[in-house]
C-alpha cells in the first residue's frame, strides 16, 4: 500500500485507449484531477487485465475524494471514487 488516508494524489493524465484496445476502470473525467485518499479498500485483481483474460496482479484499491468544482457544473458534494494505485501519483 503506497498511500495512507489523507494523502494528496493526482490521477494520471493518461489515455491508453488511444494506443489500442483496453479496458479502463478509471473515469476519464478524473484524469489529471487532484484528490485525497480516504481509505485503502484492499488488494484486488487488476480488472484491466481480467477483461482480456490475462493473468492479473493484485493491486491496491483506494477510495479517493474529489472536490466537485471543475468536474460537475454547479458543484455539489465531494465525489468518492474507487481508483487503483497505478492510476494515482503523489502530489
Amino acid at each position: 500500500m503506497k498511500f495512507a488516508p489523507g494523502a494528496a494524489v493526482k490521477v494520471r493524465d493518461d489515455w491508453p485507449e488511444a494506443r489500442g484496445p483496453v479496458h479502463i476502470r478509471t473515469p476519464h473525467y478524473l484524469r489529471g484531477r487532484q484528490g485525497t485518499v480516504v481509505r485503502h479498500l484492499g488488494d484486488f485483481a487488476n480488472p484491466e487485465d481480467l477483461a482480456f483474460a490475462r493473468p492479473a496482479s493484485r493491486l491496491p484499491l483506494y477510495h479517493v475524494a474529489f472536490a466537485p468544482e471543475g468536474i460537475w457544473p454547479g458543484g455539489g458534494a465531494d465525489l468518492l471514487v474507487e481508483v487503483f494505485e497505478p492510476w494515482l501519483q503523489p502530489i
